[in-house]
């Protein structure tokens, strides 16, 4: 199995960079944080004219590419901290459930664990995905019939407008023959690829300012104590980098080598991929965060976001105690 990029892959990962450079700069990123949030509905379009979602996706619309693509494809988006029900959209589209034009769809999981069942931008959802565990199947439900049952929250970050669902769901419509376990897998790692791409964009960020900010006659970065903080984001990054495109590489392989693709070890790789990835975002941007000093906290400052960001990725889809319990249970 070789884990080098290929020639394809650089040119899409370098494509998706410039796309989202140009689509969702930083003018753009900070008037959606001044107006709280709302799904852009604009942006969606041009994310799926762009064949963001259409990667894995089926029928003449889909491109053919595997989840190794899609992983690089979300590591540039979660560095352009592009904001919506990214993973789940992704999903959906892979399995043919959302329009291939502007489509928007979210997910919720089933049984739920800690803390309240929340549902992003429900308002502006086009689909909700219910994923039960349990039962071994995902379910189709409209979103306004889940609005009937559901609150609006604060959440951390401005960017992710939240609803809490107060009462019990429907049961939907079930999707027939999905495979729950792999579509865990792959949100995981979608997820995963997303804190991966922040924790590059909060690395960048910390050696600019290190770079500019002088004290004492002389740039922070010349300082050891900044060294070491850099030197550490960079080494908790490359090695969640490696681990999750190796999972994502497992899993498109799976089929082929008539390998069970998600047996308990390869469950156990997937979780370790989004704790390692979570790690380098979450402490990645904690660092980043001390070395802007006062400046980060402000609310003109990007930096803020990152780490509320991350907190919001390092919940979804499978969270730090469920990787760790799934991890545990290899061991």
């Amino acid at each position: 199995m070789d884990f080098r990029l290929t020639v394809d892959q650089r040119q899409l990962q370098t494509a998706t960079r410039e796309l989202l450079a140009g689509r969702f700069g930083r003018e753009r990123l900070r008037a959606a944080v001044d107006a709280g949030g709302p799904l852009d509905r604009a942006l969606w379009a041009q994310l799926h004219a762009a064949g963001l979602f259409a990667l894995r996706a089926p029928g003449a619309s889909g491109l053919g590419l595997g989840l190794a693509e899609a992983v690089l494809v979300f590591e540039e988006a979660g560095r352009a901290l592009l904001p919506g029900p990214l993973v789940a959209t992704e999903l959906a589209a892979a399995l043919g459930l959302v329009s291939a034009a502007d489509g928007v769809a979210g997910l919720v999981r089933l049984p739920h664990g800690r803390g309240p069942l929340l549902v992003e931008q429900l308002p502006s959802l086009d689909l909700l995905l219910v994923l039960d565990s349990t039962a071994g199947e995902l379910r189709l439900l409209e979103p306004r019939v889940a609005a009937a049952v559901a609150r609006p929250v604060r959440g951390v970050d401005p960017l992710t407008p939240l609803w809490e669902l107060t009462g019990p769901l429907p049961p939907g419509r079930p999707v027939i023959g999905t495979d729950t376990a792999r579509l865990w897998a792959e949100g995981t790692l979608l997820t995963a690829a997303l804190q991966l791409g922040l924790a590059a964009r909060a690395v960048e960020s910390a050696v600019g300012y290190a770079r500019q900010r002088e004290q004492f006659g002389r740039p922070i970065g010349a300082f050891q104590a900044v060294q070491h903080l850099c030197a550490d984001m960079v080494g908790r990054l490359e090695p969640a980098r490696v681990a999750v495109r190796a999972a994502a590489v497992l899993l498109d392989a799976g089929p082929r080598l008539d390998l069970a693709a998600l047996d308990p070890a390869a469950r156990a790789e997937v979780a370790g991929a989004k704790l390692l990835a979570d790690e380098a975002a979450v402490r990645g941007a904690r660092d980043c965060l001390q070395i802007h000093g006062g400046m980060g906290f402000t609310w003109e400052a990007d930096v803020q976001l990152l780490l509320k960001r991350a907190w919001v990725w390092q919940g979804g889809f499978a969270g730090p105690h469920e990787c760790a319990e799934e991890l545990a249970a290899q061991l």
